[in-house]
């Protein structure tokens, strides 16, 4: 098979899965047995009131990876029967696959639970939002340390002076509830004061929102949460450009730093070095002017890089649509709740 046949197969593997099965929460993926790429690119075209927050949500994503997949599309009216790339194709992150692995960059949190016997291994992976660029979540290894529900809010020093200057005062303990920052669950990580936990604003989720915690839609971490044991190994990195292989074909990803805003050069300079260091290995041609481009992009969508491919931006429209009916989520889904489980 040459390479413009592979990725027209990657493509219609993906539609052949999209036609068959379209659910809204397909989060978990057996993980490959070669390779190191998991879901397919959907496309669905807006048939109600819905904003890309609203179509992020439902396909578990956070609001940078529908933005910069669509770059073109109004955030509040997409338009009646507008073309939406769906990015729920991601190269998973560096090795070691176990425990919890948090890519600060991809603003994307990776659970590889223990395999069940006699059952493929899987990984889990959930959109969040990160800590701010005054205040970093950190970057290392760690393990959760305790589970909370319910969780009360003690409010760090700095943020009760922070909030104070701000003329928007908190009290020590924010209670338990539907306006607590930290949802209705959290997972407490070794890292001090850090947590991942859910929001009572989830559309924050994909931003750099928070005091270092890590945030979850609800709904995620409601799905997380029991699955979870103390003890999980957590590490967080720092990975803006993700090279990854599928079918023989290779790709690339490009995310912005969580720590700094590069130009287009020297994001150009990053994903060769990235590619470079993955071939270290491997002896497969590559388009470097392809690289380059993704770079400039700065596309989050998984773009084939291999020499002689079709670039993805040129295949898009091919992939058949689906319709896109369901309506807003509503300001009332902005709250620590997952939508529709009927709590305050």
């Amino acid at each position: 098979m040459d390479l413009h046949r592979a990725i027209r197969a990657v493509l219609c593997a993906g539609l052949l899965l999209g036609l068959s099965a379209w659910p809204a929460d397909a989060a978990e993926f057996a993980l490959p047995t070669e390779g190191t790429i998991v879901g397919e690119v959907r496309v669905v075209t807006v048939e109600s009131d819905a904003t890309l927050y609203d179509i992020a949500r439902h396909y578990d994503l956070g609001f940078e990876e529908i933005t910069s997949s669509n770059p073109d599309v109004n955030v509040w009216v997409p338009g009646q029967g507008r073309r939406i790339i769906v990015p729920t194709e991601f190269i998973l992150p560096p090795k070691p696959w176990s425990g919890i692995v948090v890519n600060l960059a991809a603003r994307r949190l990776y659970y590889f639970p223990k395999p069940t016997h006699g059952k493929p291994a899987t990984v889990v992976t959930f959109p969040i939002g990160i800590g701010r660029l005054d205040w970093p979540t950190p970057l290392g290894a760690t393990r959760i340390i305790a589970k909370v529900r319910n969780p009360s809010w003690v409010v760090p020093k700095k943020i009760l002076e922070e909030h104070e200057r701000d003329g928007d005062p908190l009290p020590p303990v924010v209670p338990p509830g539907p306006n607590n920052p930290m949802g209705l669950l959290a997972l407490e990580t070794g890292f001090p004061e850090v947590f991942i936990h859910g929001t009572n604003e989830p559309w924050g989720v994909g931003g750099l929102v928070s005091h270092g915690c890590i945030h979850l839609y609800p709904e995620d971490v409601a799905a997380i949460f029991d699955r979870m044991s103390v003890g999980t190994p957590v590490r967080v990195i720092d990975e803006p450009d993700l090279v990854g292989e599928r079918n023989g074909v290779l790709f690339l990803a490009e995310f912005k730093s969580s720590s700094d805003a590069p130009d287009a050069s020297s994001s150009g300079q990053r994903a060769v070095d990235a590619v470079t260091a993955y071939l270290s290995q491997r002896s497969m041609a590559v388009d470097w002017e392809r690289v380059r481009a993704t770079a400039e992009l700065a596309s989050t969508v998984p773009t084939p890089i291999s020499a002689s491919t079709i670039d993805f931006w040129d295949l898009a429209a091919d992939i058949p649509a689906r319709p896109y009916t369901d309506p807003p989520y509503g300001p009332d889904a902005n709250a620590a709740a997952p939508p529709g489980s009927g709590s305050e």
